[in-house]
C-alpha cells in the first residue's frame, strides 16, 4: 500500500494542483491589476500577460497533468513519476515566477520555453513504443505548442512585433482542436458509464466534420480574421456540434453533477462558435466568442475532467461533493456574466469583467480547498499512483 506524501505519484496530482492554485492566483493578480493595486508586468505587458499564462500557463498544467495519466492508460507503460516529475512541475512553476522577478529576460524566455518541449520528451517513449500510432499525434501538438509559445517571447524579447498576438491565437486553436478530439473520446464513454442505462452515440461523418470545419476556421481566422467567411465556418461548426452532441445527450446526465458539468462546458464551446459567426457578420465584439471558450469552455471542461480524474485515480466514487457542484453552477454564471452581460449592457462592461473574475476565482478556490488533500494524499484503495 502507498503511504504518505504521493504529490509526485503520477502526472495528474502535481500538475492539476498547479492548474487549481494558478486558477486562483493568475485571477488575483489579473484583478488587482485592473483595479490599479498591481503595475502591468514588465515582462509580457498587461494584457500579454493575461493571455499567455491562462494559455501556456493554466491551461497547459491540465494538459500536462491529463496526458502523462492519460497516456499511461492508452499505452499500458508508466509515464514519469517521482524526482523527473518533480523536476518537470518545478519548471512549469519557474516559468509563472520569473516574469516577476529582477532576471535577465533571455532567462525568462529559456525557462518558459523548456516546458513543453520537455513535456513531450517525458511522454515520446510510451507513445513511440506503443503499438497504436494514433496517439502520436499529440507530439505533434506539443511541438505546435512551442512553436506558438516561440512567437509570443520572441515579441516579449523585442525581436518581432506582433507575433505574441499570432502565437497566443495559434495556442487557443491547439486547446480548441485537443477539446475536439479529447470529448469524442471522453463524453460518450462517460456518459455511457455514468448514467447506467444512457448509450450515447457517436457518427464518424460529424466527427470528420468536426475536424475539417475547425481547420478551416483556422485558416480562415488568420487570413480574414472576423470576416465574413470565419464567420461561415464558425456558423458551420455551430450547427455541427450541435449535432455531434445531440448524439450524446440523455436527460439523465442531470442527475449526476460529474457528467452535466462537462455538458455545460460543451454548450459554451457550441456558443463560443455561434458568437464568433455573429462577429464575422460584424453584430458583436470578437473578444466575447473568445471568453465564452477560454472562460466558459476551458474553464468548466477543465475543472469538470480534473474532479473526475484525480476521484478515478484515486481509487474514490466518481461522485463530487456539495461545494464541487456549487463550484461547477459559479463557473457557469461566471460565464454568463462575462460572455453575455456585456452584450446585454455593455455601459457596465468593467463591472462584468469583475464580477465574472471573482466568480472564476471562488470557483478556483473551492476546488483548491476540496482536492488539495485528495492530490497529496495515497490513493484510498491503497493501489499505486
Amino acid at each position: 500500500m502507498t503511504k504518505g506524501y504521493t504529490l509526485f505519484a503520477l502526472g495528474f496530482r502535481p500538475f492539476f494542483l498547479c492548474a487549481g492554485l494558478s486558477g486562483v492566483l493568475l485571477l488575483v493578480a489579473w484583478l488587482c491589476f485592473l483595479a490599479g493595486h498591481l503595475p502591468a508586468n514588465a515582462y509580457y505587458g498587461p494584457i500579454g500577460w493575461h493571455s499567455h499564462e491562462m494559455l501556456f500557463g493554466f491551461a497547459t498544467a491540465i494538459v500536462a497533468g491529463f496526458l502523462l495519466t492519460a497516456v499511461r492508460n492508452w499505452t499500458g507503460i508508466n509515464t514519469v513519476t517521482g524526482k523527473p516529475l518533480a523536476a518537470l512541475a518545478g519548471l512549469w512553476l519557474a516559468g509563472r515566477i520569473l516574469p516577476f522577478l529582477p532576471v535577465p529576460a533571455g532567462l525568462i524566455a529559456v525557462v518558459d520555453l523548456a516546458f513543453l518541449p520537455m513535456l513531450a520528451l517525458a511522454l515520446r517513449y510510451p507513445l513511440m513504443k506503443a503499438e497504436s500510432k494514433n496517439n502520436r499525434v499529440f507530439l505533434l501538438a506539443l511541438a505546435l505548442a512551442s512553436f506558438a509559445n516561440l512567437l509570443v517571447h520572441l515579441q516579449a524579447l523585442g525581436v518581432t512585433t506582433g507575433s505574441a498576438v499570432a502565437g497566443t491565437g495559434m495556442m487557443r486553436y491547439l486547446i480548441l482542436w485537443l477539446l475536439v478530439i479529447v470529448t469524442g473520446r471522453i463524453m460518450p464513454f462517460f456518459t455511457r458509464t455514468g448514467a447506467p442505462g444512457v448509450m450515447p452515440v457517436s457518427r464518424d461523418d460529424i466527427e470528420n466534420l468536426a475536424v475539417i470545419f475547425l481547420f478551416g476556421l483556422m485558416i480562415a481566422d488568420v487570413l480574414f480574421p472576423a470576416s465574413w467567411l470565419s464567420g461561415l465556418m464558425a456558423a458551420a461548426l455551430t450547427v455541427v456540434h450541435i449535432i455531434r452532441v445531440k448524439g450524446w445527450y440523455d436527460r439523465r446526465i442531470w442527475a449526476h453533477p460529474i457528467l452535466w458539468v462537462l455538458y455545460t462546458a460543451y454548450f459554451w464551446l457550441i456558443a463560443s462558435f455561434a458568437l464568433q459567426a455573429m462577429s464575422g457578420a460584424g453584430w458583436i465584439a470578437p473578444n466575447l466568442a473568445t471568453h465564452a471558450f477560454t472562460y466558459g469552455t476551458v474553464g468548466i471542461f477543465t475543472m469538470g475532467m480534473m474532479s473526475r480524474v484525480a476521484l478515478g485515480h484515486t481509487g474514490r466514487m466518481l461522485e463530487t461533493v456539495k461545494p464541487i457542484n456549487i463550484a461547477f453552477i459559479i463557473l457557469n454564471v461566471g460565464a454568463f456574466v462575462r460572455v453575455m452581460m456585456p452584450i446585454v449592457a455593455p455601459g457596465q462592461y468593467n463591472i462584468w469583467l469583475f464580477i465574472s473574475g471573482g466568480l472564476w476565482l471562488v470557483g478556483f478556490l473551492i476546488f483548491c480547498v476540496v482536492y488539495l488533500p485528495i492530490l497529496i494524499s495515497p490513493r484510498a484503495d491503497g493501489q499505486p499512483g
